[in-house]
């Protein structure tokens, strides 16, 4: 069993407890939009919260959060990524919305979404956006998710990280497409994964690189392959001083 069947295992446990969440609590939530603050003329970047994940185990545990999104947003961060998976990353939904109401960016839930459940859950603490993954769910899943959080006016961040996924993705024209180059089955990075997607993404959808980009020399290689935007949090959070990291990734690239 690959670490992502196991993390889905554990979702749908999960989820028992929290599936008679059917009522929007916030009607007069309005969200910021995820697309149009990544519609920047240099590279975009969302920086994530993370506190820990399956393949680096701790990361920065008890970290200021709040302190952390506004340095990244003081930094030029487009949007911040907040994962709010307790039991394999660390994170909250409460961390979400506490960071939201700390910044004026847009803030993106990253989790692994499974069920609409999540997606009420998504608005009633305020996440202007969510992921989804498109290994994790069956065809007809991704699509009734993606428009389900469309009704409510929240952008999705569709990710996929094979090949075989890109029709089915381009399918639905997302706003936003993400292609993460680490390999689900083993946990590796491999960066020229970039390059050979980058081709087949949809001409419309804003495309954001993720995993594995640690430096400017990565950062410059993602922007001149056509990247609209990265998505950075390990190697950010790992110095404990993931604002100052941000500043020294972007510096000679923006």
């Amino acid at each position: 069993m690959t670490i992502l069947n196991k993390i889905i295992q554990n979702k749908r446990n999960e989820l028992l407890n929290i599936q008679d969440i059917k009522k929007i609590e916030n009607d007069k939530f309005s969200p910021r939009s995820l697309s149009e603050s990544l519609k920047n003329k240099g590279i975009s970047v969302i920086a994530e919260i993370k506190m820990k994940s399956p393949s680096e185990g701790d990361i920065f545990k008890n970290c200021d959060y709040i302190q952390i999104a506004k340095e990244y947003e003081s930094a030029g961060a487009s949007a911040i990524s907040v994962l709010t998976d307790n039991k394999f990353f660390g994170g909250n939904i409460k961390i979400l919305q506490e960071v939201r109401n700390s910044v004026k960016i847009p803030v993106l839930r990253k989790d692994f979404i499974i069920d609409n459940c999540q997606i009420i859950e998504t608005l009633n603490f305020e996440g202007d956006s969510f992921l989804l993954i498109a290994e994790a769910l069956a065809p007809n899943q991704l699509e009734s998710l993606y428009n389900y959080g469309k009704s409510f006016g929240l952008e999705t961040l569709i990710e996929l990280h094979e090949m075989k996924n890109i029709d089915l993705v381009s399918q639905l024209k997302p706003e936003i497409v993400g292609v993460n180059c680490r390999d689900l089955s083993n946990m590796t990075i491999d960066l020229q994964n970039f390059k050979k997607m980058i081709d087949f993404l949809p001409n419309d959808s804003l495309k954001i690189a993720e995993s594995g980009i640690k430096n400017n020399t990565d950062l410059k290689y993602i922007t001149d392959l056509g990247y609209d935007g990265v998505l950075v949090g390990s190697s950010l959070m790992k110095t404990k001083k993931p604002g100052k990291a941000l500043e020294n990734l972007l510096r000679g690239v923006k």
